[in-house]
């Protein structure tokens, strides 16, 4: 057993829902075989446990481990090309860069660097946009099982309107998939995505392929992207004449349900909105994608109130960094910038769509995405230096809620002191 000390901020209750942030200020957590046993006041946890090992985390704050929800491994080396929309970045930037996943040592090289940025910046656990070669995808999930974290992913299909490196037939996707979910899925802390890139991409045979492949792997996940950009949604709602939207190519394909995670969600109608609440499927929602491509303001609002789960995705290589720190805080200005359309967060809105939401979306808020006795110890120790800004800051906040916003606000994979997943340290 090992007692972590430290004070503890989490989410266990949504405060969309009338949650409110929990804490700690001086607690204990003990952890057994990776599982947290009890929690409560180190005082009272140290002497119901004397001869337990005791890890000090008295600076700073202990979170819960991050969850992103939508993130691509192959783009690492293109975080940063800005100045384009959706369609033309893809072109010029991310296709390019996929296409060289083809080559497995270099996959293999971009995966590690992929795992180790995730590590730094405090996430551990994150559901994967592949690749769009099966190599590539065994690539990640090799350097995934070497990290320990806990990451969902496969293999990227296609079958039209990209690169013709990057397509494939509906049976080749379907052989490949399987092949590879027999490899990882459920293997270490690992499990398979069906990933059709998006419904601009794959005809109806293609995401019929997909479905079946949902069907033969047994507790997989799916996600893909939906209503991004304007111009990406006028496409789509040309190639799928009798689809009700773009929303509805998915749904018309048995794709949606409550392992169903689509990324973006930033043009819905209140129609596709229904139809994802109907599945409960989630939204992952990436501001800082969303800014970078200027593909709009997500309307939280209307998903929350339309009963729509949504979480936060970092979206990188769009989106400008691993941090999910960063992304709640954009998710926060992104908010305020719609005024009275937008949906207000506090610090405990930001943390819960970081954690506790990503779990849920991922279907594992029974072991993850809060400290509570019974779940997994995944921790986030976030102790920046006493001389730097967000070190000064903490010092002098007002209480637990108003630190918690200035580690939004400042904290980078700099101030990350420690990451754990199942109670192995990371970093």
């Amino acid at each position: 057993m090992t007692i972590y000390r430290g004070t503890v901020l989490d989410t266990p209750e949504s405060p969309f829902t009338g949650g409110v942030l929990r804490v700690e200020a001086d607690a204990g957590i003990a952890v057994t075989d990776g599982v947290i046993t009890h929690r409560g006041p180190f005082a009272q946890v140290r002497a119901a446990n004397p001869d337990a090992e005791v890890v000090e985390m008295t600076g700073g704050v202990v979170l819960p481990g991050l969850v992103d929800t939508h993130v691509h491994f192959p783009q690492v080396r293109v975080i940063g090309a800005l100045g384009m929309p959706l369609l033309d970045w893809l072109d010029r930037c991310a296709l390019p860069e996929e296409a060289k996943m083809a080559d497995a040592d270099y996959a293999r090289t971009v995966a590690a660097e992929f795992v180790d940025g995730l590590i730094r910046a405090g996430t551990t656990t994150a559901l994967v946009f592949g690749a769009h070669f099966a190599p590539a995808v065994d690539c990640l999930f090799e350097q995934a099982a070497a990290g320990g974290l806990r990451v969902s992913a496969g293999l990227v299909v296609s079958d039209r309107l990209l690169r013709p490196e990057l397509l494939t037939t509906p049976e080749q996707a379907h052989a490949d998939g399987l092949a590879l979910a027999g490899r990882w899925h459920r293997k270490d802390r690992l499990r398979y995505a069906v990933t059709p890139r998006f419904s601009l991409s794959t005809s109806d045979a293609m995401l019929e392929s997909c479905a079946e492949l949902l069907s033969d792997v047994d507790g997989a996940l799916f996600t893909s992207h939906v209503n991004e950009n304007t111009a990406e949604v006028d496409t789509v709602r040309g190639l799928f004449p009798t689809c009700d939207s773009y929303v509805d190519t998915y749904g018309r394909h048995r794709l949606l349900g409550r392992r169903s995670v689509l990324a973006h969600n930033v043009h819905p109608d209140d129609a596709e909105l229904d139809q994802l609440a109907a599945a409960g499927a989630s939204v992952a929602h990436c501001p800082s994608s969303n800014s970078a491509l200027g593909s709009g303001l997500f309307p939280l609002r209307r998903h929350v109130e339309r009963g729509v789960r949504v979480a936060l995705g970092t979206d990188v290589g769009a989106g400008t960094s691993f941090s999910l720190l960063r992304e709640g805080l954009q998710s926060y200005f992104m908010q305020a910038l719609l005024g009275a359309d937008g949906l207000p967060l506090t610090a405990a809105h930001m943390l819960y769509l970081a954690t506790a939401a990503g779990a849920a979306a991922l279907e594992m808020d029974s072991e993850i995405g809060d400290l509570s006795v019974g779940k997994q110890f995944d921790a986030v120790w976030v102790d920046p230096d006493p001389g730097s800004t967000l070190g000064l800051v903490l010092a002098h906040a007002a209480d637990s809620d108003d630190a918690l916003a200035k580690v939004f606000a400042l904290a980078g994979p700099s101030d990350v002191r420690g990451v754990w997943v199942s109670g192995d340290r990371l970093r």
